[in-house]
C-alpha cells in the first residue's frame, strides 16, 4: 500500500511511504495486547523503603504477613517446602504478602557443603517474584561473622541477579548468639556487608540481626549503622517465652528511631515446642500492627513441634486442608489472612480484638528461640520503575498501551497518518 502527497507538516515534499499490509498491524496489535497481558500478570510490587522508624510501602505506611520456610539444609526435612507450588499456594489461600527463604549456611546440609541451599532459594525467590510477594532472603546462621566472605560473595550474587527487583528483601544476618556483641562483631560484618550489596544493588531493602538470637533491637538502636539507606533491624520473638519485657526493648528501639521487621516469630516457646501461647500471640500482634511492622511466622513445616503450621506428611505443593493444619499453623493463617496490608486498613482476624497485655515477662527474653535448633538436634536441647522479574527492566503497561493505541490507529485510519 502507498501513501503520496506531504507529509512531516510539509517539510518533506510529495514523500512516498509505502506501508506494510494491514494482517500486520493486526498481528503487531495482537502481540501487543499479549504484552500488555503479561505485564499487568506479573506487576511489579511497590518498593520499600525506610522512613525513620517506619518501613514504607510505596511511599506508604503499612505492614506485610507471611510465613518463614523452615531451614533449607538438605535432609532437614523443611526443604521439601522450597517449591513453586507452596509459594503460590501460600500467596492464593493464606493471602501472604510475604516469604521467607531461610538459607541454613554452615550447619549440617546447609550452604557452605550443598550448593541446593542457593537453588532452592533461587526456587522461592522466582516463586514470590513471579506471585507479587514479597521474599526474603536469610542468611539462616548464628554466626555469619565467621564466614563473612562466603556472605558477601553470596549477596553480591542475589544483588546482581535480583537487583531490579522490588520484591527481595536481603536478611544478611539470622540470629547472632546472646555473646556476640553488637558494636564491636555484628555491626562491623552488617557494614562490610551492606557495602558489597549497595555497590550493586543501591535500594533494596536489608535487614540486620540483632545480639541474643535477634532480640536486643534496644543495644542496636544506640549504635545504629549509618551512611547508607534502607536499613532495618531483626526482632525475633515467640510468644510463649517473650512477653512484654520483649516489647518494651522493641518500643525502646522504636523510640530511638530505627525501624524493625520481625523476620521470625512463634506462636509458642523458644524451643519450638508446646502449646499455642494465643494471649501473648495476640498481643504480640496487636503490638506490629500498631507500629506498622511486618512479619513472617516460624515455620511453615510438617515436623513434630509445636512451632509448625503443617502436620506430618502434608504436601509439598500446598493444597492442605483445614485438618492438616497444627494448632499453631491455623492460628498463623488467620493472622495472615486477615492481616491490613495498607495503612488504614483493619483486620478482621483472630488478633484484631485484645490489647495489648502488661503483663511482665515470666521468663527471660534472652532465652534461645527456636531457629537456633537445627532439625536433627531440636527435641533435645524501591523506585517504581524496578521490573518485577530476576533481573533487567520491563516496559512499562502505559508503553504498551501507547504502542497499543498507535497500532489499532494505524489499522483504521492508515490513510490519515501521514
Amino acid at each position: 500500500m502507498s501513501i503520496s502527497g506531504n507529509c512531516f507538516l510539509k517539510k518533506i515534499p510529495h514523500c512516498k511511504i509505502t506501508l506494510p499490509h494491514k494482517s500486520f498491524f493486526t498481528a503487531v496489535a495482537l502481540s501487543l495486547m499479549s504484552l500488555c497481558a503479561v505485564n499487568l500478570a506479573h506487576a511489579d510490587v511497590a518498593a520499600l523503603s525506610v522512613s525513620g522508624n517506619k518501613i514504607l510501602i510505596g511511599g506508604e505506611e503499612g505492614s506485610l504477613a507471611g510465613n518463614s520456610l523452615f531451614w533449607s539444609n538438605t535432609g532437614w526435612g523443611g526443604e521439601k517446602y522450597y517449591t513453586e507450588q507452596t509459594v503460590a499456594w501460600l500467596k492464593s489461600d493464606w493471602n501472604a504478602t510475604l516469604v521467607r527463604a531461610a538459607m541454613g549456611v554452615n550447619d549440617g546440609g546447609g550452604y557452605l557443603t550443598d550448593n541446593a541451599n542457593k537453588s532452592r532459594a533461587f526456587t522461592v525467590v522466582d516463586a514470590a517474584i513471579a506471585n507479587n510477594m514479597y521474599v526474603i532472603i536469610d542468611w539462616h546462621t548464628h554466626k555469619a561473622e565467621d564466614y563473612k566472605a562466603q556472605a558477601i560473595t553470596f549477596f553480591e550474587e542475589m544483588a546482581t541477579k535480583y537487583k531490579d527487583s522490588n520484591n527481595v528483601i536481603y536478611e544478611i544476618y539470622n540470629e547472632p548468639l546472646n555473646t556476640t556483641d553488637w558494636s564491636t562483631v555484628i555491626k562491623p560484618y552488617a557494614v562490610d556487608v551492606i557495602a558489597a550489596i549497595r555497590a550493586i544493588d543501591p535500594d533494596n531493602l536489608i535487614i540486620v540481626g540483632t545480639q541474643t538470637w535477634s532480640q536486643d533491637v534496644d543495644k542496636a538502636s544506640n549504635d545504629p549503622i549509618t551512611g547508607y539507606i534502607n536499613i532495618a533491624y531483626t526482632l525475633h520473638f515467640y510468644a510463649g517465652t517473650h512477653k512484654q519485657s520483649l516489647r518494651d526493648k522493641a518500643q525502646i528501639a522504636l523510640n530511638n528511631g530505627i525501624a524493625l521487621f520481625v523476620t521470625e516469630w512463634g506462636t509458642v516457646n523458644a524451643t519450638g515446642d508446646g502449646a499455642v501461647a494465643a494471649t501473648e500471640t495476640t498481643a504480640w500482634m496487636n503490638f506490629l500492627r500498631t507500629n506498622k511492622i511486618s512479619h513472617a511466622n516460624w515455620a511453615l513445616n510438617d515436623k513434630v513441634e509445636g512451632a509448625s503450621a503443617l502436620v506430618a506428611g502434608a504436601s509439598a505443593n500446598g493444597g492442605w486442608l483445614s485438618s492438616q493444619l497444627t494448632a499453631s499453623g491455623t492460628l498463623s493463617k488467620d493472622i495472615i489472612l486477615n492481616w491490613p496490608a495498607i495503612s488504614g486498613s483493619t483486620s478482621s482476624g483472630a488478633a484484631s480484638s485484645a490489647v495489648v497485655s502488661s503483663t511482665p515477662a515470666s521468663v527471660a527474653a534472652s532465652s534461645t528461640p527456636a531457629s537456633s535448633r537445627p532439625a536433627s538436634v531440636a527435641a533435645s536441647s524501591k523506585p517504581a520503575s524496578k521490573s518485577g522479574g530476576g533481573g533487567g527492566g520491563t516496559i512499562s503497561f502505559w508503553q504498551l498501551l501507547a504502542l497499543l493505541a498507535f497500532a489499532v490507529f494505524t489499522i483504521n485510519g492508515r490513510k490519515k497518518i501521514i
